[in-house]
């Protein structure tokens, strides 16, 4: 092997790991950039949800009632422009601290059951169905991080 061949040899291997740092690089950046991919299933929601529901709360709510109470929770999320239409690719651009308590999520779910009809026999079942549904979220990697007390 002449020389010359061996120095070609090593000016590609330094070329082709610089062109690879550089891609990687790039994409590595522009992924970090870009919403992490969720994707909210509602029949697999509905199913998560009863599932990690209690025994008491599974017997009163039927799943009709349950799938509506997502669908409402998921419309108050739109609401606070948790829930925007083009997501795809699209920056993180939340300038705002939003917290979602479960306090208030169940007061608007309690206040919605009554207007759209959903027959609630208890307030605890609401209750359940916004903490298992919270859960989902956070098992789909949809949540962000938790607030801290200078954010309440």
């Amino acid at each position: 092997m002449s020389a010359i061949t061996l120095v070609f040899a090593v000016l590609s291997a330094i070329s082709t790991f610089v062109i690879a740092a550089v891609v990687i690089g790039r994409e590595a950046h522009r992924l970090d950039a870009v919403a992490p991919r969720a994707v909210y299933d509602p029949d697999e929601a509905t199913e998560y949800v009863a599932n990690h529901l209690p025994a008491e709360t599974q017997a009163r709510l039927t799943f009709d009632e349950l799938r509506k109470l997502l669908i409402l929770h998921m419309r108050w999320m739109h609401e606070q422009g948790l829930q925007p239409s083009d997501v795809i690719d699209r920056k993180q651009d939340i300038q705002s601290t939003l917290v979602v308590g479960e306090e208030t999520l169940t007061a608007y779910l309690l206040g919605k059951s009554d207007e759209t009809k959903i027959d609630v026999l208890d307030d605890v079942d609401v209750v359940h169905v916004v903490r298992a549904h919270l859960d989902y979220f956070d098992a789909i990697g949809a949540v962000g991080p938790s607030a801290s007390t200078n954010d309440l």
